[in-house]
Formats: structure tokens, sequence, C-alpha cells
């Protein structure tokens, strides 16, 4: 299969080789999907039609969905061979963030357990 074969039916939104009109096919479908799926949050975060326990789960599943639809139709984070540098810098973005985070709620919960409750320390000030 050649190149232009494959780059005719292997077309992600907002590749390079699109024309000006399915570029903004892409974005306004985009957007559509991300106003969608951020209406659709804020209608479970504030019905009671939904069972409550399931509240968190279907918000941080909404969350992922949107967080792809913006990868995807805005950041042009697809498949293809030319992208390749741009998602090893998201992994390592990632990364970085879960080590933050993760480094910094262990170090809080580490200083939790070994700090002195503080009516002891009430005690050791009279």
């Amino acid at each position: 299969m050649s190149d232009t074969e494959m780059s005719s039916h292997d077309v992600a939104p907002g590749d390079e080789g699109a024309s000006i009109g399915q570029r903004l096919i892409g974005y306004g479908v985009g957007l559509g999907l991300a106003i969608l799926l951020t209406a659709t949050s804020f209608f479970i975060a504030g019905t009671d039609l939904v069972w409550q326990p399931s509240i968190p789960v279907a918000l941080v599943v909404l969350a992922i969905a949107q967080m792809g639809v913006h990868l995807v139709f805005f950041l042009h984070i697809t498949t293809g061979p030319d992208n390749t540098n741009n998602v090893m810098a998201l992994a390592f973005g990632v990364l970085i963030v879960i080590l933050l985070i993760g480094g910094s709620l262990w170090i809080m919960a580490n200083l939790n357990h070994n700090m002195m409750p503080m009516d002891q320390i009430m005690q050791m000030q009279r």
C-alpha cells in the first residue's frame, strides 16, 4: 500500500494533511463532545436520578473520556509514527505528575504517622 493510499484512509482529527473544512469539522466534533461530557458531568453531580455511591465513579469515567477527547481532537495525539515524540513527552509528563503527587502523599502520610498527638503536646506544656 502506498503512502497516498494509507494517508487517505488513516486520517485522524486534525492531521496536517486534512483540508481546512475537515479541520473545522474535527474541531466542531471535539467541541461538541467536550460540551456533552461537561454537561453530563454537571447533570450527574446535581441530580438524584443516579445511584448516589456511583456518582464519583461516573465522574471519573467522564473525566477520563474528556481527557481523551482533548488529546485526540485538540492536541492531535494519534497513533501515527510522526507522533511518537508527542506521546513520549505526554507519558513523561504523566510520570512526573504521578511521582510528585505520590511522593507528596507519601511524605504527608509518614509525617502524620510519626507526629506526636496534640493532647500529648498539651500535657507536656503544663
